[in-house]
């Protein structure tokens, strides 16, 4: 294994095998001092936790030694984007410039496959509302399905994935009949997932790792344990996704779709064994009485559930509304019990039920020790949520733990079955402001681990600058979003567009959009995209198109304002994007339940809510959001934050060091100067043998 090592260095030294198969391939010490890296962990059969600033390549660095080494491989990313990205690009070229002949397989969530028998429910009727849009979408789907051979909604990409058609046309656990399916072997879920079962290297998300847990534990596949290496891409996502799938949750749309989709199957199948119409309204019934007694969303639209009663409710009457709603599912049960035997269907119905009958007696109880529960509530909506406050105890039982010997006639060649462990490498952009990257570390349950740093090598000195407008309104104050309009709108007429708004909430979301928009009307010379407006696709392609064509171009610049899931995740390299401003400090609500519940949990064994949790929490988002900023070597920006904390209180001095080393800005004076030399064309760069390219400006 010694030879993994050497093998690793060659590969990425000037004119080793990369330099021959990727043309503008340059030597970076920090790519190389990471792919090293993983290759000892994957000798050691160890745990190693890199962050590898932007540009450093990571993919590459966690790519080659893997596939150098032999080992069946396992990649999980925090979104379809980058596991398509994978599977699609990365992987490909690897795999044939190192000369490997390897299967590779992507496997993706059941909502990302066209569910055969779902898809005859909807065309004849039986599903889908009579909406001519709906059914036109259903008769386009039928046309796509003759010639799929995934079923990856992917490949139709008119399709918005939140579309109401797609749960019309994909499955749920809940929902799917199993092996007594007509279309079971022909099922797109079971294809994807052999195909994955025989492959050297599968590529799947978190979501998919998480859920897979049920899976692997009802037998019907063995992913995780049959793999010698995994690689977590995207890392600092996988505690929010794990705490999501290692709760319990049950939503009003849940129960809703359960009591309708009985009324449809007993009438359909079992038409005059029980009153189906009057037990499902009775269910509709207590269900909407439920949603009553929670009464209006709170602000945030979550309301704490510390004891047996969530926050600010009538115990007797929340307690009677719960209790009157199990009674009314119960009831519907009663008769499944007896017909289930009769139709896979109805057996399936009757399995779903029970799981939720489960679900509401849980919740009728009080909370499981060290977990958080909460209510959302939405205008229409109410979902009960319940999630442990980490993943630590999943990660080191359930996913760290040393795999079962499988039997090696299983494995291809070459895929000698590690028993004596797996090797596991988790990587981002973004895990930590320490040396220890506690940040992520201890929540995933890996405070032994070992852990890399990998410097960007990218010249923020050059390439970018920090700006904290000063004076500025309070951050959260009336005038705070009408303020950060302003500057927006003053700079990005000065660039041409070219400038992205993060705000910490939705409300800030809306309040600048809508100033924005009424500032420039429909005839300015900037347009505005706020997100929500737009499917996000459409979003950034609209915002790139306006950033490539130049000021002389046929599409005008645009300000594009976002939150949430813009915040990362978003490449938009070169002159498409060139100023970033944020709103305020990202900390989170202190008034969520679950950020209440583990600020409470480390102050219940002396730690300090603030320095040990909202503060890093802050540093972590801050960082994903400067990290939009700067893409290439090339690239030119400056980052401004609307919010004086980061510069006049003590903390700021922590957070600032968690942002990359762009040079500051001190004036409003040096501000325009450093907008008026970003609007002039950016200077050619001079290629050099180093590791970077600067651009100096």
């Amino acid at each position: 294994m010694h030879s993994l090592i050497a093998a690793t260095e060659a590969a990425f030294a000037p004119q080793g095998l990369l330099s021959h198969a990727e043309a503008q391939f340059r030597p970076r010490a920090g790519q190389t001092a990471m792919a090293v890296a993983v290759a000892q962990a994957i000798q050691a059969r160890d745990t190693l936790v890199v962050e590898a600033g932007t540009g450093v390549g990571k993919t590459y660095a966690y790519l080659v030694p893997a596939l150098l080494s032999g080992q069946r491989m396992l990649v999980s990313t925090a979104t379809r984007a980058l596991q398509d990205q994978l599977f699609a690009r990365d992987l490909p070229r690897l795999v044939s410039a190192l000369g490997l002949p390897l299967r590779m397989a992507r496997l993706k969530g059941r909502s990302a496959y066209l569910c055969l028998e779902r898809l005859d429910r909807a065309r004849q009727g039986r599903s889908a509302p009579q909406d001519p849009q709906v059914l036109r979408s259903v008769a386009e789907i039928e046309r796509w399905a003759r010639s799929t051979r995934t079923g990856d909604l992917a490949e139709l990409p008119a399709l918005d994935e939140r579309s109401p058609v797609v749960p019309l046309v994909t499955s749920t656990r809940s929902n799917c009949l199993g092996v007594p399916c007509a279309h079971w072997q022909d099922c797109h879920v079971n294809v994807a997932r052999r195909d994955a079962l025989a492959a050297d290297v599968v590529v799947i998300n978190h979501h998919l790792m998480f859920a897979d847990l049920d899976v692997r534990d009802s037998g019907m596949a063995q992913l995780l344990p049959s793999v010698g290496i995994v690689v977590v891409d995207e890392a600092h996502q996988l505690n929010d996704t794990g705490v999501q799938f290692a709760g319990r949750s049950i939503s009003a749309q849940q129960l809703a779709g359960y009591a309708r989709d009985v009324l449809r199957a007993g009438q359909e199948l079992a038409r005059g064994m029980a009153d189906w119409l009057v037990l499902s309204a009775q269910m509709q019934q207590a269900l909407s009485e439920l949603r009553l007694m929670a009464g209006q969303p709170p602000a945030g639209g979550r309301l704490a559930w510390q004891g047996v009663t969530p926050q600010g409710l009538d115990a007797q009457r929340w307690r009677t509304a719960l209790v009157g709603l199990g009674r009314s599912l119960r009831a519907l049960l009663q008769p499944l019990a007896q017909l289930q035997l009769g139709a896979p269907e109805l057996q399936r119905l009757f399995e779903r039920g029970s799981e939720l009958l489960d679900g509401l007696s849980s919740f009728a109880g009080p909370a499981q020790e060290d977990t958080v529960r909460w209510l959302e509530l939405g205008a229409r909506q109410m979902r009960m949520l319940e999630s442990p406050l980490t993943i630590a105890q999943i990660m080191r039982t359930r996913l760290l733990a040393p795999a079962q010997p499988q039997d090696p006639q299983a494995h291809g060649p070459g895929q000698a079955q590690l028993c004596g462990g797996t090797a596991w490498i988790f990587t981002s952009a973004t895990l930590g402001d320490d040396e220890r990257l506690s940040w992520f570390t201890e929540p995933c349950g890996l405070r032994d681990a070992r852990v890399l740093r990998v410097d960007s090598p990218f010249d923020y000195a050059q390439q970018a600058a920090l700006y904290i407008p000063s004076p500025f309104p309070q951050a959260g104050s009336a005038g705070h979003s009408a303020a950060v309009a302003r500057l927006a709108l003053d700079a990005a007429l000065r660039i041409g567009g070219r400038t992205l708004v993060l705000t910490t909430t939705l409300r800030a979301l809306h309040a600048i959009g809508d100033a924005l928009q009424q500032s420039l009307g429909l005839f300015g010379e900037l347009d505005v995209l706020v997100q929500g407006q737009a499917p996000k696709l459409a979003l950034i392609e609209r915002f790139v198109a306006a950033g490539e064509s130049g000021a002389g171009g046929a599409t005008r610049g645009c300000i594009l304002v976002a939150s949430a899931t813009f915040w990362e995740g978003v490449d938009l390299p070169g002159d498409a994007l060139q100023l970033v401003v944020i709103d305020k400090l990202p900390f989170p609500p202190p008034d969520d339940p679950l950020v209440e519940a583990r600020s409470r949990s480390l102050e219940a064994v002396g730690r300090q809510a603030f320095a040990d949790y909202m503060l890093p929490e802050a540093a972590m988002a801050l960082k994903q959001g400067a990290g939009r900023l700067i893409r290439r070597e090339t690239d030119r920006g400056v980052l401004v934050v609307c919010d004086t904390r980061l510069a006049t209180m003590g903390y700021g001095r922590r957070l600032r060091a968690a942002l990359p080393p762009m040079r500051s800005i001190g004036s409003e004076a040096e501000f325009a100067q450093a907008l008026q030399a970003l609007a002039q064309p950016a200077p050619v760069p001079v290629t050099t043998v180093s590791t970077t390219t600067s651009a100096c400006w």
